[in-house]
This record gives structure tokens, C-alpha cells and sequence, in this order.
């Protein structure tokens, strides 16, 4: 049981949050923290957060965990503000996409107290933001990943496991540069591929007759680039390396398909897309084999 939890960022995560840990009975009150007192007023009339924070200091006062679920380039300045009131016993987690970057951030804001924050990502999320989408179910089942720094007791990581455990989510360990490597390829390049599809074909003077014949193929493969741009700006940026690596690999297939394409070589074309289809239908029937959440905690 979580006596006080403060969350920094109300909308689809950190509201989501409060609501599980709230349907699961595991929290006594929720402050919210943020930049949007109409948001912050909203979700406390949804019953998402009890207490809009104001004051640092008495926001903090008793907390017993702190979750960051802000745009990541937000993350040193929320921590920096926090740090001179940060008390023993309060352990500090975030839920951005990016880990090696906050991690950085959190050790020049944090110095000494570095030890209080276990850095974290839960992969659940809908195209939709702000209280209104907060949701009481979006991580059971879903994944969890924390990626433990040497500092971090083993105490305060099971703080924020069992918090995240509440929710219904599994959880997985990484090392942050792992995870980066991991989220570029699978998370980070699909949200700039979406994106820069969509703004392609925004950007024709026919856009109004395509987007008309546009269905469901296209719907499913643009439906993330529905999410928050200021988001995506900066996790782009924070995994830049990483995402780099795997757009280099992307634009190197690209070249392989027009040439393949160019060639009429239809055998080649369906080689790529048969292997493709296979690995997805693995991947698919993988999910829904999947048994209830395990009792221990997975390390990939």
C-alpha cells in the first residue's frame, strides 16, 4: 500500500496510473503535478488525482514514490526542481521511452540522491492524450520495463515494481542502452515511418483525393502517427544514435525493394515478403499464446 503517490503528468500514462493503482486499492492519496492547470483541474474532477500539487516541497512531503510521466526533455528540469526536496524513503521512477538520456539527466539533477530513482518505461499507450484518456486497464498484461542503476536499491526497485505490478503489468529488466537499442527498432523508426508517411501524402496537391481512398491498410500502419508530436520530437532526439543506426537499416532494405522492384524481379519481392509474413505470424501467435502474468519478473 502506497500511502502518497505524485505524479508529474496527468494525461493517457500518469493518469492511467493513478487509476489502477486506485481500482487495485493500492494507493491512499495522488497528487498531480504538471504544466496545465486545466488538465491538472480535469483530472482531479475525474477522480484521477485527489490533490493538485502546487508548492514542491508539500507535494513531496511523505511521498512515498514519484512517477514522471512527462515528455522526456521535460525530465532534468522536473528533477532539478525537485532534488533540494527530495526526501529519504521517497523513490522516484519515470516512464519515458528513452532510458540512457534520462538516466543522464537524472544523475547531473539529482547528484547524491541519484540512488532514490529507478528509471523505468511501460509499454502500453493509445493515440490518445490528456485525463479524458486515462484508463484504468491499460497496463494489465502489458510490459514494464526497468532498467536498475548500480545505486538503486534492491528495496526501492521492488517499490516501483510492485507499484507497476498493481496495475497488472509484467515486469522486464534491461540496462538502459539495451532498452534504447531495443525500442529504436521496434517503438522509435515505426512512429517516424507512420509520421513521415502521413506528412508525404499531406504534402501532395491531391492529398484530398488520396486520404478519400485511404482505408483500412492504410489507417493500420499510419495509426500511430495520431500520437503526441511534441512526444515524438523528443524521443527522436534522446534515442538519435540508436534511431540513426536503424533508419541507415530501413533506407538499406528501401534500396533493396526498389531495386528488386525496378528489375521486376517478382520472386525477390515475394522472398522479402514471405519471410516477412512468417516472423509476424510468429510474433502474433507468440502474444496470444502468452499465459497469465508470471510470479517472477523477466530479465531479457
Amino acid at each position: 500500500m502506497l500511502n502518497k503517490v505524485v505524479i508529474f503528468g496527468v494525461g493517457l500514462i500518469g493518469g492511467s496510473f493513478a487509476r489502477s493503482l486506485k481500482k487495485a486499492g493500492a494507493v491512499g492519496s495522488v497528487v498531480g503535478m504538471g504544466r496545465s492547470a486545466a488538465s491538472l483541474k480535469r483530472a482531479q474532477e475525474l477522480g484521477i488525482i485527489d490533490v493538485i500539487g502546487g508548492d514542491m516541497a508539500e507535494a513531496l512531503q511523505g511521498a512515498d514514490l514519484v512517477l514522471l510521466a512527462a515528455p522526456v526533455a521535460q525530465t532534468e528540469a522536473i528533477l532539478a526542481a525537485m532534488a533540494p526536496h527530495l526526501q529519504p524513503g521517497t523513490v522516484v521512477t519515470d516512464a519515458g521511452s528513452t532510458k540512457s538520456d534520462v538516466v543522464a539527466s537524472a544523475r547531473r539533477a539529482l547528484g547524491g540522491k541519484i540512488a532514490q530513482f529507478v528509471p523505468g518505461h511501460p509499454i502500453a499507450g493509445r493515440e490518445t492524450n490528456g485525463p479524458e484518456a486515462a484508463i484504468d486497464d491499460l497496463y494489465v498484461g502489458k510490459k514494464v520495463v526497468l532498467t536498475a542503476l548500480d545505486e538503486n536499491s534492491a528495496q526501492d526497485v521492488e517499490r516501483v515494481a510492485a507499484a507497476w505490478r498493481a496495475c497488472g503489468a509484467i515486469i522486464h529488466r534491461l540496462t538502459p542502452e539495451e532498452h534504447d537499442k531495443v525500442f529504436a527498432a521496434v517503438s522509435h523508426l515505426p512512429h517516424l515511418l507512420a509520421y513521415a508517411l502521413v506528412d508525404d501524402i499531406a504534402n501532395k496537391p491531391h492529398a484530398d483525393l488520396l486520404f478519400q481512398y485511404a482505408a483500412s491498410g492504410f489507417r493500420d500502419f499510419t495509426r500511430i502517427a495520431g500520437s503526441s508530436p511534441e512526444m515524438w520530437r523528443d524521443i527522436s532526439l534522446a534515442n538519435q544514435s540508436a534511431l540513426l543506426t536503424e533508419l541507415d537499416a530501413y533506407l538499406a532494405q528501401l534500396t533493396g525493394l526498389r531495386a528488386r522492384l525496378a528489375a521486376g524481379d517478382g520472386a525477390g519481392l515475394e522472398s522479402v515478403y514471405a519471410n516477412a509474413q512468417r516472423a509476424r505470424h510468429q510474433w502474433i501467435t507468440a502474444i496470444e499464446a502468452a499465459e497469465a502474468p508470471p510470479s517472477q519478473d523477466k530479465a531479457d
